[in-house]
């Protein structure tokens, strides 16, 4: 098995496919637009959701879950890079968010 790949946010692609893997109330306080989510705990059980051909960006609040995520699909035959810093270091990067209703995007 290969060494699973970590980036900082600031490395990840403008076009790169996102996998959210925080929870429910996480995400919709803010998000990636256009990023999957699918929290940690579900993984196992809508991994068909995934493309397999597709390299995934997993990120979390700070990268602890998404690297077990990141683990797991590397394991199961799928390409995942971990995002090291996670939604935390995307805030702090002034990346843009979008939240689910009208509040400002944050992280929790």
């Amino acid at each position: 098995m290969s060494e699973l790949q970590n980036v900082p946010v600031t490395a990840v692609p403008k076009d790169a496919r996102i996998l959210d893997v925080r929870e429910d109330y996480e995400w919709e306080a803010g998000h990636i637009d256009g990023a999957l989510h699918i929290p940690l705990d579900d993984l196992p059980a809508r991994v068909d959701e995934l493309d397999p051909d597709e390299d995934l960006h997993v990120i979390c609040r700070s990268g602890g879950r998404s690297q077990r995520a990141a683990e797991w699909l590397e394991g199961n035959g799928y390409t995942a890079i971990n995002v090291t810093g996670g939604m935390g270091s995307w805030l702090e990067e002034g990346k843009p968010m979008v939240s689910e209703g009208d509040n400002e995007p944050t992280v929790l």
